[in-house]
């Protein structure tokens, strides 16, 4: 995690009595949090703070959320900042969207706080894994059994564990942390159908089935960027990587 002791959490949201009660519920929760109403406030807050994650509301006047997420993405930092997004429209096409250009997760108001805290915390620790990932990664890289060790390949899929990296055909593509973490509970078990419910528990840490649609958003988005013949979807069940070509 970063520098400073309480992560930093920055709420971009325009309908002000929403955004005080998340930020006093976050501060309330241990977080250092501050409130921007409108997109170009948040990129330049953003630029300036160092915030660990930015909960970012769509519906934004000027500047809105998804473009917001987009330039947040492409700014020099690395890596970039997590981004949750709020959303008011119960509208898969503005999340997946939302979810292709680098948010992580997304919640649809009206949201409970206990949710919405309960999903930083698993971005955040997620981000944690990675940077740990990457520091033991270049602690140790001499030590090559153990870096061919944590690479899977699963057809023309090649997922490096340490450096959290994917290929596919041998093109690298960018994945969010949540994808990536999606992606490789699927490949520690290919070709084997994995319930919704057990990959909300593996990957966002809650077992909760209200959590599925996230699970479907998401792997939406990994055959967009993957293609739509790497994973097979099990109807009422769950998803799995397929092994083959």
């Amino acid at each position: 995690m970063s520098h400073h002791t309480s992560p930093r959490i920055l709420v971009v949201e325009d309908e002000r009595t929403i955004a005080d009660a998340v930020t006093s519920r976050l501060v309330a929760e241990g977080f250092d949090a501050v409130a921007v109403h409108d997109g170009l406030t948040a990129l330049d807050r953003a630029r300036e703070w160092s915030p660990d994650l930015v909960v970012l509301d769509i519906m934004l006047p000027g500047l809105d959320g998804l473009e917001v997420c987009r330039r947040l993405q492409s700014e020099p930092t690395s890596p970039p900042v997590p981004v949750l997004m709020l959303t008011a429209r119960d509208d898969e096409t503005d999340m997946l969207v939302g979810l292709g250009i680098g948010a992580d997760d997304y919640v649809t108001k009206p949201f409970s706080m206990r949710e919405l805290v309960a999903r930083i915390r698993v971005i955040l620790r997620r981000v944690e894994r990675a940077a740990a990932a990457a520091a033991d990664n270049g602690a140790n890289g001499s030590g090559s059994d153990r870096a061919t060790a944590r690479v899977l390949e699963v057809g023309p899929v090649r997922i490096d564990q340490g450096q959290r990296r994917v290929w596919n055909d041998g093109d690298e593509v960018h994945l969010t942390p949540t994808e990536f973490d999606l992606l490789a509970a699927l490949a520690a078990e290919p070709g084997t159908v994995l319930s919704r419910e057990t990959l909300l528990a593996e990957v966002w840490g809650w077992g909760d089935a209200s959590g599925t649609r996230t699970v479907d958003s998401h792997l939406k988005s990994l055959r967009r960027k993957l293609g739509q013949d790497r994973f097979r979807t099990v109807h009422g069940v769950g998803y799995a990587l397929e092994t083959g070509q």
